[in-house]
């Protein structure tokens, strides 16, 4: 780790007994957190923690109505984002919001483009700087092509490279990892560990522990708003952090219990579609978690929605319950007993506009109805209830879903569909960016549904996540099933081999 972490050093950024409410609502009641020049320092806490209010006082999107923020030592007061920025302080978030038709140079120095004699952009300026910054993180990428079409690792390092152009001391990387492959994650810590080489203090805000352990300097934990606990990342374990983050024991993330298998629930023959994927043939049972692994790009995602009927396909066929499905059509899947929880949970699982309660009962609109109308009494009844068992953090019902965290925007998705007590459930990634301590509950959940008889199909890119929970593993690879695994011969190494290796391995 940096040797610049030392105890003894002035902070870089300082926030201490930050508080903010909106409303009835009390988002943060101790907000505190130092950060050291020369450090990486996670910022680790269950959804509804105050991380978010947190960043965003940092980031000078709120005003605190409470607390004192220091930056080098001196008293400051951000009323604008662009007070934070001339502060030398800059976020990356997990989805970056580059403008797609500008070039990656435009994107890094909008509003701030080299002009020439005549005021006119000097592009080749411009581009010549891009260059340089890039060499600095040392990467590469084509100043001179349009954002449009960047992978989300490419944007973020373009969001990096805009971030020291001004020389931004503070940089906050918010979930930046969620969507990235290993490749892209190895690539991205190597930049954040040359910028804090060179003296940069970054706040790294993640769920993932391999990560926190393996790239941070020093941990702090938030638990229902309020700070808890700074460590030495060298002295901290994991089991400490979660107590820390949840206030007790976790005894068992992954608690699958042993359920009868039963018939055929989904059954998929041949499936394929030209380019995405080929001759999928799948079966999941009554009361069988089947875990779809590979790595991303697989194909396991696509598979999913053609099954749902989002999608269209080639070839092939879908029955649910020995009864063939009409392809490209979700609401004959819907009708025929199957739930979906798509991985992109803003855009697919739910209406932004709307409350909570309506998202939540967005599925049992036709149950809920009474002569056309829709009973409020057992609307109320429904929203309540799955509020309470997946703990959706909200302070009321009747808020927008826009206005919760990431974590309890997919509570209300998961709620939205076990709800309606499917035959069959498709997850895809169903604990992404969701805290250790709803993970539990997440997969009690799933595996509750499981010893109901219902069939689950997860996906995930969780390995652990796969182990522990799924009666079998499907492996996909460039569009291809490459092995089945039973649980008892499911490893880390058998997994991987198939998501990464030429042969075809079929192991029940």
């Amino acid at each position: 780790m940096s040797a610049a972490s030392t105890s003894d050093q002035q902070p870089l950024l300082s926030l201490r007994g930050a508080a903010k409410t909106f409303g009835p609502v009390v988002a943060l009641a101790d907000g505190t957190v130092e950060l050291r020049r020369g450090e990486i320092h996670a910022l680790v806490g269950e959804n509804g923690a105050g991380k978010s209010t947190l960043v965003k006082i940092l980031a000078g999107l709120h005003h605190p109505d409470a607390g004192e923020f220091l930056v080098d030592g001196t008293p400051v007061s951000f009323r604008t984002v662009a007070d934070s920025k001339a502060a030398g302080i800059s976020v990356i978030y997990q989805e970056p919001t580059l403008f797609p038709d500008l070039t990656v140079a435009e994107n890094i120095f909008i509003g701030r483009q080299p002009r020439g004699r005549l005021g006119l952009i000097n592009r080749s300026a411009m581009r010549r700087a891009a260059e340089r910054l890039f060499d600095r993180l040392g990467v590469s990428i084509d100043p001179d092509r349009p954002a449009e079409g960047l992978s989300i690792a490419d944007q973020q390092l373009i969001e990096i490279a805009k971030a020291i152009s001004i020389d931004a001391r503070v940089l906050i990387m918010d979930e930046p990892t969620a969507a990235l492959s290993g490749t892209e994650v190895d690539r991205l810590f190597g930049v954040a560990r040359a910028l804090r080489d060179n003296g940069a203090g970054i706040l790294f805000i993640s769920h993932r522990f391999d990560e926190i352990f393996a790239l941070t300097d020093r941990i702090t934990v938030m638990r229902d708003g309020r700070y808890i606990r700074t460590h030495d990342t060298a002295d901290a374990t994991v089991p400490q952090i979660v107590r820390e983050m949840v206030g007790r024991d976790i005894d068992q993330l992954f608690p699958k219990e042993e359920a009868q298998i039963g018939g055929v629930v989904l059954d998929v023959s041949g499936l394929s579609r030209t380019g995405v994927f080929h001759g999928i043939d799948l079966q999941v049972r009554a009361g069988e978690i089947v875990g779809l692994a590979g790595l991303v790009g697989a194909g396991r995602t696509e598979v999913a929605r053609a099954v749902f009927g989002i999608d269209p396909y080639d070839a092939g066929s879908v029955s649910v319950n020995g009864a063939r499905l009409r392809g490209g059509d979700p609401q004959a899947a819907i009708d025929a007993g199957i739930g979906f929880v798509p991985e992109d949970r803003r855009r697919q699982g739910l209406v932004m506009d709307l409350s909570v309660g309506r998202n939540l009962t967005l599925t049992l609109r036709h149950a809920l109805s009474r002569g056309g109308l829709i009973d409020r009494r057992a609307e109320r009844r429904a929203v309540e209830e799955w509020s309470t068992r997946l703990q959706v953090k909200t302070g009321s019902p009747e808020f927008a879903v826009s206005t919760l965290s990431g974590g309890n925007q997919q509570k209300v998705v998961l709620a939205k569909w076990l709800a309606t007590a499917p035959r069959l459930l498709i997850v895809d990634e169903p604990t992404r960016g969701i805290d250790v301590g709803t993970k539990a509950e997440v997969h009690r959940l799933i595996s509750d549904l499981a010893g109901r008889g219902i069939g689950i199909l997860m996906i995930s890119s969780e390995l652990p996540e796969v182990l522990g929970m799924a009666d079998r593993v499907v492996v996909m690879r460039e569009g291809r099933i490459t092995a089945q695994i039973a649980r008892a011969d499911a490893t880390p190494e058998r997994v991987m081999h198939a998501a990464t290796a030429d042969t075809l391995e079929m192991a029940e």
